[in-house]
């Protein structure tokens, strides 16, 4: 049934070569009043994506013309659209690469429907959250441009998935200050994600890497502990 509620309408792009998967999927989130399109391969996904451009994006892994993990990749080249991936549980190799591909969260096959639908209406709260228009974090290195979601350190942009930008936003309003695992999971991921921490583990990896040789000085472990956000660092020999 529709409801009132904005995030209720959001258009949901499901991908999954299961017709019994998408043929439920399709169903259920639509009754919730979700507008819905389908694709039962990646590559055809792909292109739905292009042409209509859906708020949220659920996606099988294993596909025949094009991987979930190709996908992410794809879309993430042109978009900061909410990904979320299924896959089986022997797959977690490939949930770590679809993580590293620009993915935002996963659900393991055989999924709580509840459970996803928890997780897309977190997604798209998040994604719809009024944020001040002039607000932007200058400190150190960095200048955070919240509304255009853009970071420069020392003039140079670096280009983040909306998770990554969510981490180090979170990250930089408390700098010098350790940040416990459990503390960024929730306030990045939501609550359901405190219990898998390789979802931080891969996006701490993500950001030092786009902070170039100065990543480990910007984003320091305190082991069993946490993470700790300097915004000032030593001359690097320069960013990726």
């Amino acid at each position: 049934m529709m409801t009132n509620d904005k995030q209720d309408r959001a258009k949901l792009l499901l991908i999954d070569d299961e017709k019994q998967i998408l043929r439920t999927l399709q169903v259920t989130l639509g009754s919730q009043g979700y507008e819905i399109r389908t694709a039962d391969n990646g590559l055809d996904g792909l292109i739905v994506f292009r042409e209509w451009r859906p708020d949220l994006v659920i996606t099988d892994l294993s596909m025949p013309e094009m991987s979930g993990v190709e996908l992410c990749r794809e879309i993430r080249s042109i978009a900061q659209t909410p990904i979320i991936v299924l896959s089986v549980r022997e797959q977690e190799g490939a949930k770590v690469a679809a993580l590293d591909a620009g993915a935002d969260d996963y659900v393991t096959k055989p999924f709580n429907i509840q459970e996803l639908k928890a997780r897309i209406r977190a997604h798209l709260r998040r994604q719809s959250a009024d944020t001040p228009k002039s607000q932007s974090v200058d400190l150190g290195d960095f200048v955070i441009n919240v509304p255009q979601h853009r970071v420069t350190v020392r003039e140079n942009e670096i280009h983040l998935t909306p998770k990554q930008f969510e981490l180090l936003l979170y990250m930089a309003q408390s700098p010098g200050k350790v940040l416990p695992h459990r503390d960024l999971l929730n306030a990045v991921w939501g609550a359901n994600a405190v219990s898998q921490p390789e979802y931080l583990r891969v996006a701490i990896g993500q950001l030092r890497k786009k902070l170039g040789d100065r990543g480990e000085q910007y984003i320091q472990t305190e082991p069993w502990v946490g993470y700790r956000f300097v915004a000032e660092a030593d001359e690097p020999n320069g960013l990726d």
